[in-house]
């Protein structure tokens, strides 16, 4: 109760005293889908809809997750990773244990984001993560610095539309679970989009017939997708987006 309590304080201290910035302004709207923790299905579906649609994603790996066996989900491997990266998709960065960073001093999450760049440049040579996504969606404000420094963008949990100038520490989101109708309900976000053009980011996890709490199907995911093309949305990653805005590495 106490820790939930601290982390909407510290989520509304980072809206109220924001970061470096960006400008979102474009005639398009822009449409980002992403995965944190990356299940399996998070790739057999998520990404295949993607794809099929003409889009890709960013899915945010936690290294120190890879191939873990849960009792309703399974993680993605370092083969699945590879994968993902081949077909064009983003692998963004959330940190390597998955520990809220509310909880890690400085030297600690260095140390954390460190490893978790080299597991991921030992899977994808060359690779450089250029995205973050917080852990339990759980900002830090003490940690704003180095992120701000490490990483193009972090994305939050905040709800909201990207509009104008934005905090790129920070970015505002929408999460894809439970219940089934919250996801359906996420349309009239995309109408909302495309009535004023900005950047709208959907967060999900595993896409399965009984998907976890955190968690929608893949028919949900697929009919939102469908609905952010068939309004000309364009279907973009994180990176993706950001070249568009010109955002600064």
């Amino acid at each position: 109760m106490l820790d939930a309590f601290a982390g909407r304080l510290t989520n509304q201290l980072l809206t109220r005293l924001p970061g470096p910035s960006i400008t979102v302004k474009t005639d398009m709207p822009v449409v980002s889908f992403t995965f944190d923790d990356v299940p399996e299905t998070a790739l057999s579906a998520g990404a295949a809809i993607l794809e099929a649609h003409g889009g890709r994603g960013t899915f945010y790996i936690a290294a120190g997750l890879l191939g873990r066996q849960e009792e309703q989900r399974k993680l993605i491997s370092a083969d699945g990773c590879a994968e993902l990266a081949a077909r064009g998709h983003e692998l963004g960065c959330h940190t390597f244990s998955h520990k809220s960073l509310q909880h890690s001093g400085r030297a600690a999450l260095r140390a954390d984001l460190d490893r978790n760049g080299a597991a991921l440049a030992a899977i994808v040579p060359g690779l450089r993560p250029r995205n973050f996504a917080f852990p339990y969606n759980a900002g830090a404000f003490r940690h704003r610095a180095e992120l701000s420094r490490r990483f193009r963008s972090a994305r939050g949990g905040m709800s909201g539309i990207n509009r104008g100038v934005t905090d790129r520490s920070f970015l505002r989101s929408f999460g894809l679970q439970q219940p089934e109708a919250s996801v359906a309900a996420l349309q009239g976000k995309i109408d909302e989009l495309v009535a004023a053009p900005g950047w709208l980011i959907f967060f999900g996890h595993d896409l399965a017939p009984r998907p976890t709490p955190y968690g929608c199907t893949a028919e949900s995911f697929e009919t939102l997708v469908a609905y952010a093309r068939a309004k000309g949305c364009a279907l973009l990653t994180v990176d993706q987006a950001l070249d568009r805005f010109e955002a600064q590495p």
